[in-house]
């Protein structure tokens, strides 16, 4: 068999000042509403990235029953989380945006304005002729709403998890290989220049940019491949300015995108891939880390730009915290999917308004 087996982007970490006001947004907005864990720790491994002292923090990790990613909302408790001190621009440094994946971009734009949420641009044609429209959440950080075919449910709503993100990078060739040949990000969608419509309600979004968008020809595998799956990135590279870097003079957990987390099975493979490129693990939780609900091992590299990638093992999970039942997944194929009856099982664990 095979490894390191990618099996989608499991989350993207979103820093900001309060976790559950956080969520609420999103459920409101996205339905992302299936907390995987909520739990209170320090966190004693990232210190490369928290000022070289362990910072206590709270976070939820929530997904969407309809599939894709999830989010993980993360606060720091024992510091007040530190805004950019300029206004990102597209082509700056890092995850610019997150994208969320719709059924229906018209319908899902339809019900965030008549939920009054911050819609910052009508449905627009981006390069590969197909409609996307971006919003902000609370905290400034903007959200792409974009279409996919690809669906764990084919209920309401017409929105699902995260689908992506859009990655600010300097060399464009460097950045297409790392994600090609560590995360398998092969088939390039479009690759285009110029001076972008859809970017222009964008801070600097009237500048040139040479934007790509990536996609994996290889059906991802693992046991939530079926759940979290197919995702693109889009990578943007400004060309009339030297872009700034996202988390300049801040702290990871501060407010914005912090990270783009895959889940895998594998870590040893893993490392060993990401080492053989020139890019090795600069944190690693070495066993099986305990969030409380849900357990695993973890690690994180930097794409040449020092955008955080975090990888997850996962070991154990909550199918139904109700009833006590975990999931350990060390005792089972790794390359294999979960049923989907299960994975339609831990639906039942939303959180309802």
């Amino acid at each position: 068999m095979d490894k390191p087996i990618i099996g989608g982007i499991q989350q993207i970490g979103i820093g900001n000042p309060n976790t559950y006001e956080a969520w609420d947004w999103y459920r409101k907005a996205f339905r992302i509403d299936v907390p995987i864990f909520d739990e209170a720790a320090t966190a004693a491994l990232m210190l490369p990235y928290t000022g070289g002292e362990p910072r206590d923090r709270h976070a939820v990790l929530a997904m969407s029953r309809q599939g894709g990613g999830g989010i993980e909302i993360w606060q720091y408790t024992n510091r007040t989380p530190v805004k950019a001190n300029f206004e990102l621009s597209i082509g700056d440094l890092g995850i610019f945006a997150a994208k969320v994946k719709s059924r229906d971009v018209m319908q899902t734009h339809a019900h965030l304005i008549k939920h009054k949420l911050d819609v910052i641009s009508e449905p627009q044609k981006r390069t590969d002729k197909q409609h996307h429209f971006y919003v902000k959440d609370p905290y400034g950080n903007v959200i792409d709403v974009v279409p996919s075919k690809h669906w764990f449910t084919k209920k309401s709503p017409s929105t699902g998890g995260i689908y992506g993100c859009t990655i600010g990078v300097s060399n464009m060739q460097a950045s297409i290989d790392f994600y090609k040949t560590i995360l398998g990000y092969d088939t390039i969608l479009f690759d285009e220049s110029g001076v972008f419509p859809d970017f222009s309600e964008l801070p600097k979004g009237d500048e040139v940019y040479r934007r790509v968008l990536l996609t994996h020809s290889a059906p991802r595998r693992g046991p939530f491949s079926e759940w979290i799956g197919h995702s693109e990135i889009e990578l943007v590279q400004a060309l009339e300015r030297s872009p700034r870097k996202i988390f300049e003079n801040r702290f990871w957990g501060d407010i914005g995108f912090i990270h783009l987390c895959f889940d895998i099975q594998g870590m040893t493979e893993m490392k060993e891939r990401c080492e053989s490129e020139g890019h090795s693990f600069t944190v690693d939780s070495s066993d099986s880390f305990d969030m409380g609900e849900a357990a695993g091992h973890f690690s994180y590299i930097e794409d040449p730009d020092g955008t955080l990638i975090e990888f997850v093992e996962a070991h154990k999970i909550p199918i139904l915290k109700k009833l006590g039942w975990y999931l350990d997944l060390r005792k089972r194929d790794p390359s294999k999917p979960l049923p989907k009856w299960m994975l339609k099982a831990l639906g039942l664990n939303r959180r309802k308004d």
